[in-house]
């Protein structure tokens, strides 16, 4: 299978916009979609990748270039980039794929990129079909019962079992792109998300299944030895996961739903009964909501909310035993401390893994609520996981409310327009120059005349002035604890 083979299928409606004929030969392994800004710990060698460009910046050629050069460096065969997001391939991507040799291939809005990955395993298979004999195909037993299982709603795990049983003692995984198992084979061993990164590096086979959704939602068949399966028999293997991830998805949109519906029930209880108790009738209806989403009556509980709905679910899902219910962003986790050890602490050790698999300019974080003992107590917990994760940042993208332990953390969480207004207010007439840097390095020692005038090499007269200049400017006596707490509260504003 080749590049050249693809654009010669009319239906696909390809245009080739930069190619040599030697690269259009380059032989195809498979297929990758992304729209990552930078993708190539997630290719291999050979691969097509398939892009929407939503990652494109107008007038960024530097972002281009760097999408490219992963594609280069990782082997990728071409790039087929899609026309729908910006109406056209950009002249600068076109620019850095002749630059660093990429073939580059415009796909039309009416082309869904599931028709150009079926246009390449249809006819990669049937190259196969015409190789060697070795290359055997999944016996037709074999293939009429795992149509049967997934008709009957079987599960991937049983699946990939008896997919693999005529193979023998073969070790094969299906991870999700953040590394969890979700199948393995009985002489597998157990493969940790956190290792599934070492494991790419060491090789062996590869196969993306793909997905229209998340990056979360795609799953990767990974044989560690590399000749433990013939190619079309993984290749089937695959289409068979496919088929059971589709179905799944099914499931767990109606699960997002009945999550959904309790998250709505939450918010509609009124701030002011969650404040003090909320009335029986709203915990009533609470608790039948937990109920219907699949959590048990009692507690306790915790409310979590993420900058990303579908990071929160698979995070969730890397925690074997744990039992909750997500809706759009928001999650309710039974957490008990004494089944499995802290849900949170295990979760905020996984986070990396989903960062990982978000585009780098995305900022994933996550905010946690108190612990619950039971359905009255969640709205508080909601409300505080919404400020925690205000108050989440770069060093600290998972934020437990309990955890916040300092004013300059608790003045993180205040929303930022509010922070800018109160900063304004208060600070305003200092400017940023020499006054604001005097009340700064006053306040950080502990308002020591002796201290600032030698932090800042100032005789102490000079310190005597400016403050006396900070305190008529702002309207606050530094020899008061309540106006010292206003001004240091106004530079954390800053």
């Amino acid at each position: 299978m080749h590049v050249h083979d693809l654009l010669q299928l009319d239906s696909l409606g390809l245009s080739l916009l930069w190619g040599e004929e030697a690269l259009l030969g380059q032989e195809v392994v498979g297929v990758t979609a992304t729209d990552l800004e930078e993708p190539g710990r997630f290719l291999g060698p050979g691969e097509l990748v398939l892009s929407g460009l939503v990652w494109w910046a107008e007038g960024d050629a530097a972002k281009a270039d760097r999408f490219v050069s992963a594609l280069a460096d990782a082997g990728a065969t071409a790039l087929l980039a899609g026309e729908e997001t910006h109406g056209r391939v950009p002249d600068a991507l076109v620019a850095a794929c002749r630059a660093h040799r990429v073939p580059i291939v415009a796909v039309p809005a009416r082309t869904s990129f599931r028709a150009v990955t079926e246009a390449v395993y249809l006819r990669q298979w049937g190259d196969l079909s015409r190789r060697p004999t070795r290359l055997f195909a999944l016996p037709e037993n074999v293939r009429a019962e795992l149509s049967r299982l997934v008709e009957d709603g079987a599960g991937p795990a049983e699946l990939l079992d008896r997919a693999c049983a005529h193979l023998g003692r073969v070790s094969c995984y299906l991870l999700t792109a953040s590394g969890r198992t979700v199948a393995r084979t009985p002489s597998a061993p157990e493969l940790p998300a956190r290792q599934a990164p070492a494991a790419a590096a060491r090789g062996g086979t590869w196969l993306r299944i793909e997905a229209e959704g998340s990056p979360y939602d795609a799953w990767q068949l990974y044989v560690p030895e590399p000749d433990a399966a013939p190619p079309r028999v993984l290749h089937e293997i695959a289409d068979v996961l496919a088929r059971c991830r589709d179905g799944q998805a099914r499931r767990i949109a109606a699960d997002r739903l009945a999550g959904q519906e309790l998250i709505g029930v939450l918010e509609a209880i009124p701030a002011t009964a969650a404040a003090a108790s909320v009335v029986s009738s709203d915990t009533g209806v609470l608790e039948e909501a937990l109920v219907a989403a699949g959590l048990p009556p009692g507690g306790p509980y915790r409310v979590l909310v993420a900058t990303s709905g579908d990071a929160l679910e698979e995070g969730l899902a890397h925690l074997d035993d744990a039992v909750y219910a997500v809706g759009r962003s928001v999650a309710v986790l039974h957490d008990d401390p004494d089944a499995g050890g802290d849900a949170v602490d295990r979760l905020r050790a996984v986070w990396p893994l989903l960062r990982q698999c978000a585009d780098p300019q995305t900022y994933l974080r996550l905010g946690v609520g108190a612990r619950a003992a039971g359905a009255e107590g969640l709205r508080a917990s909601l409300n505080q996981a919404r400020f925690a994760l205000t108050a989440a940042d770069e060093a600290t993208p998972v934020r437990e409310v309990e955890r916040l332990d300092t004013l300059a953390e608790l003045m993180a969480g205040v929303p930022p327009e509010v922070r800018t207004v109160f900063g304004t207010r208060i600070l305003g007439g200092l400017g940023d120059g020499m006054l604001r840097e005097t009340l700064e390095v006053f306040l950080a020692n502990n308002c020591s005349w002796a201290r600032t005038a030698e932090a800042l090499h100032l005789h102490v007269n000079t310190v005597h002035y400016r403050i006396e200049r900070v305190e008529a400017l702002t309207g606050r006596d530094l020899s008061r604890l309540d106006h010292k707490l206003d001004l240091y509260a106004a530079l954390r504003c800053g």
